[in-house]
């Protein structure tokens, strides 16, 4: 399997809180999430703890092959929640977490998983573009989309709004990411396919996946033919655009590319 990639941090000077990684026969994409003030349940960051999760995930991958995708993102939640247990209130709603995406060629076998808002897109040989999401999340934050927006950025009214939202993590009738309960992954949206029926796959952080999803400036088969032409980065580069022109605030963005499916 071949996997190109490109990152963008929302602003210069920024930390960039999204993770991606690859080894031969599997690709991972995390999107870490966070609200200022959260320093004091973690002192480590959202951004650390996206590197530390995907970079855990990306070992067991390599290291373990008989185990299911869920399986492996559950010992890495249990591994990086570990590692700060003791020095960070890693309950607290405000903690950091994160959506996650992985792809994983094994004996001819495509397997996906996608916990939170990620988006992966499967470039099917035969029909349309198969888009694996998990909406729970988008379906909760349209809620708050617009009281949210209409605060100051940094403002307390949007720390409060927030902190309400992401009270509804990990819970019945809430949205599900990787945060501090390895029980989470259980929730992932899976699913596998013949590598042969594909011709390649994508993963993408909500701030990439914007392009479609929220500017519509091109649909799935569009973005994956740029991809194939033009790479990632082109992508990204067209997202900044977008959210330029209508003034809307960036976000990290992040695509990791998969190709040649069959070679691993």
């Amino acid at each position: 399997m071949r996997v190109t990639m490109a990152t963008a941090a929302a602003r210069s000077g920024r930390l960039n809180e999204d993770f991606t990684g690859a080894i031969p026969a599997a690709a991972v994409l995390v999107d870490g999430a966070g609200i200022p003030g959260a320093e004091a349940t973690c002192r480590h960051g959202v951004a650390w703890y996206a590197d530390r999760l995907g970079g855990n995930l990306l070992g067991l991958l390599s290291l373990v092959r008989d185990r299911g995708l869920p399986e492996l993102l559950a010992a890495a939640i249990a591994q990086v929640t570990d590692a700060h247990r003791d020095t960070c209130d890693v309950a607290d709603p405000i903690s950091p977490s994160a959506a996650v995406a992985v792809l994983r060629v094994s004996g001819g076998l495509v397997e996906h998983l996608v916990l939170g808002d990620a988006v992966l897109v499967l470039d099917r040989t035969d029909g349309a573009p198969l888009v694996v999401t998990d909406p729970r999340e988008v379906l909760i934050s349209r809620s708050y989309q617009s009281a949210i927006e209409a605060t100051a950025e940094d403002g307390d009214e949007r720390h409060r709004l927030l902190r309400e939202l992401r009270a509804n993590r990990n819970r019945p009738g809430g949205f599900w990411v990787a945060k501090d309960d390895p029980k989470a992954a259980d929730e992932a949206v899976t699913g596998s396919c013949p590598a042969a029926e594909l011709a390649g796959a994508v993963l993408l952080s909500n701030g990439a996946s914007r392009i479609v999803d929220r500017f519509g400036l091109a649909e799935w088969p569009e973005v994956l033919t740029v991809l194939a032409s033009a790479g990632p980065a082109e992508i990204i580069r067209r997202v900044r655009q977008a959210e330029a022109r209508h003034g809307v605030a960036a976000d990290d963005a992040t695509i990791a590319h998969c190709d040649h499916l069959g070679g691993s």
